[in-house]
């Protein structure tokens, strides 16, 4: 039966894979590339991570299309947003046009993230949960690949952004904008759930923070940035196989639980990496990461019902976390030293574990 829905619904599976795997390469390199930007235009490198930051503003700018004019948005108009925006990256000519380039691929980016998520979700019945798991999954190996060929490209990330710019290209020669699903009809009116909102916006934030300046923090603890990019690519494929194995649990797991069974093992290895040094711990964090948006997302769609803007309000909480908490971990780091990012999302990690066990019977009634 579930074989027949896939393959009745393969053009959005196929396109869905595709786009998610270009998604995925393309975030992957800001994290090694960050410290070649830094030396290319002069600056320092909390300066250069003001790149994820617009990336995620970028990506906001996508889903609040999708949340105003849902029909805009079609998977053309986000794989077009990815191959300029990759491409201007590829230039090189300036770090504003290299910050312009970021803002062009996470519009494209945000686009991508709402169709998709929504679509799988709707589109496979009780199946959804494990679909949204396994789209998820795609997109981390696109991320596994993309820091080793940027070391094989001996550190360029012009050349690497180049191939994403490419293969976005192609794949928005062979796609086609697949119709929508169906929206869901009398789910009541609107109404943010502004608790797993919060929770969203810290996870996705820690998430961003760990992709993102993962590898700085790793160089700061004597990594070197070859070891540093393969630590990022391990720390994907952790993310990969956690993903699979949530394809097939996915349905049985509440949602909120795994939440805060991932946070808490956030705290406790965060604080250890920081307190050892130890880089196979960044493999766990890769692990524990990957089941922050598909906990949060399933979550608030439980709690907040099936109408069109739910999708694009959860993604905005998620980005509004990824925009911000680079610039301020960045911020901190520049002070406290790059070898302290681990510290701080020890704690903050911690924090969101005693919140969400505190707030787990009211999420729990919410979602009844």
């Amino acid at each position: 039966m579930m074989a027949q829905v896939i393959a009745a619904n393969a053009a959005l599976v196929i396109a869905g894979c595709i786009s998610f795997i270009v998604m995925g390469a393309a975030q992957a390199i800001y994290g090694p590339a960050i410290p070649a930007f830094a030396r290319e235009f002069g600056i320092a490198t909390g300066s250069a991570g003001l790149l994820i930051s617009v990336h995620w503003v970028g990506s906001a700018l996508g889903v609040a299309l999708m949340f105003l004019k849902d029909g805009w948005g079609t998977p053309r108009l986000a794989l077009g947003g990815m191959a300029v925006g990759a491409a201007v990256i590829a230039l090189g000519h300036s770090f504003a046009v290299t910050l312009a380039g970021a803002l062009a691929l996470g519009f494209g980016i945000g686009i991508s993230t709402v169709i998709y998520n929504r679509r799988f979700l709707s589109r496979f019945g009780a199946r959804g949960p494990s679909m949204v798991a396994l789209l998820n999954a795609i997109f981390a190996a696109g991320a596994i690949c993309a820091p080793l060929v940027f070391v094989a490209l001996g550190s360029n990330p012009q050349m690497a952004y180049l191939i994403v710019a490419v293969l976005a290209a192609v794949t928005f020669l062979v796609a086609r904008d697949t119709p929508p699903a169906a929206a869901a009809q009398g789910g009541g009116p609107f109404v943010p759930h502004l608790g797993i909102l919060a929770f969203g916006a810290i996870a996705v934030g820690m998430e961003a923070s760990l992709i993102g300046l993962g590898p700085v923090a790793l160089i700061a603890l004597g990594q070197s940035e070859a070891g540093a990019a393969q630590a990022l690519s391990a720390f994907f494929a952790a993310f990969l196989v956690t993903r699979l194995v949530l394809v097939g649990v996915a349905a049985m797991v509440p949602p909120f639980p795994m939440y805060l069974g991932a946070v808490a093992v956030t705290a406790l290895s965060a604080a250890a990496l920081a307190a050892t040094g130890w880089t196979w711990l960044f493999v766990v964090l890769g692990a524990a990461a990957s089941l922050y948006f598909p906990a949060f997302y399933v979550s608030s769609v439980r709690i907040m019902g099936e109408h069109p803007r739910v999708t694009p309000t959860v993604i905005a909480a998620g980005l509004a976390g990824g925009i911000s908490a680079p610039v301020l971990l960045g911020a901190v780091m520049a002070r406290a030293g790059d070898a302290s990012l681990f510290v701080w999302i020890a704690g903050i990690a911690a924090l969101v574990a005693v919140a969400s066990a505190a707030a787990m019977r009211g999420m729990a009634r919410a979602a009844a």
